[in-house]
């Protein structure tokens, strides 16, 4: 039984098929997926899709390409909603310089405000950095992350980043593009995780796996991620699926499953 911890099953491009798309996950033992959301209408989609489904739960924050419309209106509705029982960390939350719809002293602010909030609730964050990976790093270890604990989304750094994130006590979590054929320092970082710290998500409906590159990815390609997890780490794919699940499960505080 595998875990997603990070999919968009809330973003509109599975607004005609959610339960075909569930349904393939389970074929190939997906059994379990953090929906994500990062602005109001997707963290509306992820707490409706929690309540509906026993096996989906949420992760709900402001994206940092989201951080200039990040207000105290935006504070207080995401406030009011951190604490339903479903709710299992907070996030995406971090740092974007690659579209840079906002500055980086707007993204630093609303990302050490986020985890702020999750250090008063006792939540795990979920952290999205692109092209900002040394500021990320910086902010983290400044704010004493560790504290907090939580995620690296998708992670796409070396093994020496790696080993960076893991010593401020952060998780490491494996998406599609560690299947890619050039993402070879991803596939070195992903070697040196130690097995209590290793994730594996899909981000889908983005960053799709071979044999899927380039197509719509859905919560069921976590399967392949695994696959290749595996392989790297000469496991057998069942025992990466069995401690990444664990993993998810100790992290997010789930209990009896």
């Amino acid at each position: 039984m595998i875990f997603d911890t990070h999919t968009h099953l809330n973003a509109e491009q599975f607004n005609d098929d959610i339960p075909e798309t569930i349904a393939r996950a389970h074929e190939l033992g997906v059994t379990e997926m953090a929906v994500v959301g990062f602005d109001q209408p997707t963290v509306e989609k992820s707490l409706a899709l929690s309540q509906e489904y026993p096996f989906i739960y949420s992760i709900i924050g402001w994206h940092p390409t989201e951080a200039g419309s990040y207000t105290a209106a935006v504070e207080q509705f995401l406030e009011e909603r951190l604490s339903l029982p479903k709710v299992v960390a907070l996030g995406e939350i971090g740092l974007d310089y690659h579209w840079m719809e906002d500055p980086k002293d707007v993204q630093e602010r609303v990302f050490r405000r986020q985890i702020a909030i999750a250090r008063e609730r006792k939540l795990p964050i979920s952290i999205h950095t692109r092209d900002a990976i040394e500021d990320t790093y910086a902010i983290l270890k400044d704010e004493k992350v560790q504290d907090v604990g939580g995620i690296m989304h998708s992670f796409s750094g070396d093994d020496e980043w790696a080993k960076k994130f893991l010593d401020l006590g952060m998780h490491l979590s494996f998406s599609g593009v560690v299947t890619f054929k050039k993402a070879l320092e991803v596939q070195a970082a992903a070697k040196i995780v130690p097995q209590d710290r290793l994730l594996v998500e899909t981000d889908a409906p983005y960053l799709a796996p071979v044999p899927y590159r380039g197509k719509r990815n859905e919560p069921g390609y976590t399967h392949y991620v695994v696959d290749q997890i595996a392989a790297l780490r000469e496991e057998n794919p069942e025992q990466v699926a069995d401690y990444t699940r664990e993993n998810a499960h100790q992290l997010f505080r789930i209990d009896g499953k």
